[in-house]
Formats: structure tokens, sequence, C-alpha cells
């Protein structure tokens, strides 16, 4: 089977599996690049790599509107709690557990985290959803780090990686971690959205194509593609 994602611009994304639907950092208001908006959006589960407010976005709408079950480090859902959202479940570095969707494991970031009133978030991190035979990165902000290559071991079908640079690893270092990480696919994110961020995708994607076993995907926010 094959899943789909919806890309809104920069890191977030819209996942149908198994009849769920689930919002990955769905930073939607302020996001020049997305091609929705937060109150068209239904999702029964929200999982968030980190609180910066270009990640957590419109979590707090969507939840409270939808009821959407947040997934995320302790401190993020200590934080929705006290703000109204009952609907969590906490994990932490290292952590799985199976959701009725598929599985989730929370790997390491290199990367800080707050929320927008600077409240402290605990640490970054990346997601991996195991669903449908497939296995999904998705590396939120990052630096390039070695222990990349134990994510590779995972057998990543497809990996989503920051390129802009500046706040995260940037083109080059996300080829490296594509070399490390191994996966059939890869998709860049966090780009674009603003002028620091500024990258070429297609000339990365060239690199990706030209210098690693991985296929890029680039596709215009608002596209829909499928693993």
């Amino acid at each position: 089977m094959t899943i789909k994602l919806t890309w809104f611009g920069h890191s977030a994304f819209k996942l149908n599996i198994n009849g769920a639907t689930i919002l990955i950092d769905p930073f939607l208001t302020d996001n020049p690049l997305a091609s929705t908006s937060a109150d068209q959006l239904d999702a029964d589960y929200i999982l968030l790599t980190h609180a910066h407010r270009d990640h957590v976005g419109d979590t707090v709408p969507i939840a409270k509107r939808t009821n959407a079950k947040i997934i995320g480090v302790a401190e993020v859902c200590y934080w929705m709690e006290a703000h109204g959202i009952t609907n969590t479940h906490d994990q932490n570095t290292g952590g799985s557990y199976k959701h009725p969707f598929g599985e989730v494991k929370f790997v390491k970031a290199e990367h800080s985290s707050s929320f927008p009133d600077r409240t402290y978030a605990g640490q970054a991190c990346g997601i991996v959803i195991s669903a449908d035979n497939k296995r999904l990165y998705f590396a939120g902000d990052t630096a390039l780090f070695s222990d990349m290559k134990l994510i590779g071991e995972m057998e990543i079908d497809l990996a989503c990686l920051p390129i802009g640079d500046n706040y995260t690893m940037g083109p080059s270092d996300a080829v490296i971690a594509t070399k490390w990480i191994h996966p059939r696919t890869v998709f860049p994110i966090h780009y674009n959205t603003w002028p620091l961020l500024v990258q070429d995708a297609a000339g990365w994607a060239q690199r990706i194509n030209n210098e690693t076993s991985a296929q890029a995907i680039v596709v215009d926010p608002g596209s829909t593609f499928s693993v």
C-alpha cells in the first residue's frame, strides 16, 4: 500500500494512513507558502518535532476544533495540557509507541526547542513513522549529526530533510545526511519560506540523484505525492 502525503510548505505535512489523518508541524498561519488555512484542515493526530513557532504553528486551534491527539515530547504535551488540550500522548527520544495508524518513534535531532512564549519545550526530535510496510523519517529542524547513520539502519523509505541552512543544515549537509541514511526517496523541507532560507531545490535534487542512491522528490507547496 502507498502512503499519501500533502506538503503545505516549510515543514508542514498532512498524511493519510490507514484511514487516519495525521498532521506534522502544522505551521499555516503566517506561512507565506501555505496552500491552505488551519480552519480548512481536519486531523485525528498532530505530531510535533519541536515547539518553535514555525512548527507548532496552528496546533492549538486545530486540536481544540478537531480534538486531534497531540503526540510530542513530554514538555510539549505538558504545555499543551496547560493551555486547555487534554488529548495528548507524550513520548521522548528513543521511545516508540504503536498508535492505531502505525508506530511512532522519536529520534535525536540537533536543535533547540521553545514555545513562542519562550517556555522551555524539551528536546527537539525527529520522528520515524512505520506503517503499511513503509518507514518515513521527518527530521524536523536539525544539524547534520553522525548518528543519522543509525537512523539509516532502520531502512527508511522516505526522509524529509531540511535544506534551508542558517537555522538547520543546508543543501550540502543534507546530501551527506542522505548518504548516511540511504533512504529510497528524499524530500526537502524548511526552505524558501523567507528570504533567509532561499535555496535551489532543483539543484539540490540533481545532486541527490547524481551523488546518492536515493531519488529526490521536489513538489510545489499544496502538492500531494505518495511513497
